[in-house]
């Protein structure tokens, strides 16, 4: 898997002060999608066990809530391979005390849950290591730059671990 960029230091993709990763990969294709340029699989750098260790380090302090995990897309087979052995270091060194989002174009119900493209051996895995989901591809028609940590009305904030979907 490659990245496409990190952010030690973000507001805007989930509650409190977050370490953001950006994977590189998608096939949704959203039109009106923020970061095209992530699309591309061989976009960005390699993410490597390096990688990992350095958002490990840049989710120490203790003013930092927790990691999102953005796109491309997450969810994407291939992706979730790369992703659910470093989500297991990040619960093995921090537990429930960070929190992780993962932001998904896919639909939780029809998409992750059931038979698709997207569900894989270790989906239910993935999801049992997130917080907060932020499913549904982006819809240019229904974009809402008042909605908090969304882009569009029909994507979700679905809480997997402490509490009922926003």
């Amino acid at each position: 898997m490659n990245y496409a960029s990190i952010r030690t230091c973000d507001i805007a993709n989930g509650e409190g002060v977050r370490v953001s990763l950006f994977v590189s990969g998608c096939t949704h294709r959203c039109k009106g999608c923020f970061n095209e340029e992530a699309w591309d699989f061989a976009y960005g750098q390699p993410f490597t066990e390096k990688t990992e260790s350095e958002l490990i380090a840049a989710l120490e302090p203790g003013h930092i809530a927790g990691l999102s995990i953005l796109g491309g897309e997450p969810m994407e087979p291939e992706n979730q391979r790369a992703l659910v052995p470093f989500l297991r270091r990040v619960r093995d060194r921090f537990g429930v005390s960070k929190t992780v989002w993962v932001y998904t174009g896919c639909v939780l119900e029809t998409q992750l849950m059931a038979p698709s493209r997207w569900r894989t051996e270790l989906t239910d895995e993935f999801l049992s290591l997130v917080d907060v989901l932020v499913d549904g591809p982006f819809v240019e028609a229904e974009k809402d730059i008042s909605l908090e940590f969304r882009g569009s009305a029909n994507q979700r904030i679905i809480r997997l671990r402490g509490g009922a979907a926003a």
